[in-house]
């Protein structure tokens, strides 16, 4: 199996060479299967991470999430712990450049909620494979926050198909992904 960094490299790549074309038409591919899915139909509060870089776009899942009526969650990066604090939000307007220029929430304290509040998240990733193992961006900051959980939480990642792999080897503090949602399928993977 190779080094979690190099696939992590070797997809990213991948990643970025994505057309503009192309990355819009795969972004809306996923946003409209996550919104047919079951999980996000009977969700109440769904947690979002807010999209970076060539990731596939949130934004407009996070629109039409709030249009729904659905309570919607963000990260924002802790400098001082190093994990993630969640706050619900209104409107992409409450979101400001944050932590590496990703938007965060621009929220007061009372906002905040924890990660036990919502019953669905969708988590980015660097890299997957088909048993719901996923390489991240390399902080820990989503490994940290998901083994907070102290109850069952569909976890749904979204992705390119060109971050699939075949295999990555997991550590023990690695928490999988129950479905990967890319443009091109829905992945049921095995449970952990």
């Amino acid at each position: 199996m190779a080094d979690k960094a190099i696939i992590r490299r070797e997809v990213l790549r991948k990643r970025d060479a994505i057309s503009a074309d192309a990355r819009k038409s795969k972004c809306l591919s996923v946003k409209e299967k996550i919104s047919s899915l079951p999980e996000f139909q009977h969700s109440n509060t769904i947690f979002y991470f807010v999209s970076f870089r060539s990731v596939v776009d949130t934004i407009y899942q996070i629109k039409d999430a709030l249009v729904l009526g659905k309570r919607v969650v963000v990260p924002k990066v802790n400098a001082k712990t190093r994990e993630l604090d969640l706050y619900e939000i209104s409107g992409l307007s409450e979101l400001k450049p944050g932590c590496m220029g990703i938007s965060e929430p621009d929220l007061p304290e009372e906002r905040r909620i924890d990660i036990n509040g919502v019953d669905l998240v969708i988590i980015p990733g660097a890299a997957f494979d088909a048993e719901g193992n996923r390489i991240g961006y390399g902080a820990g900051f989503y490994d940290k926050l998901l083994s907070r959980l102290r109850k069952k939480v569909p976890l749904i990642a979204i992705a390119f198909e060109e971050q699939l792999t075949d295999s990555i080897h997991s550590e023990p503090h690695d928490v999988k992904v129950h479905k990967i949602v890319t443009d091109a399928r829905v992945i049921e993977c095995p449970e952990a």
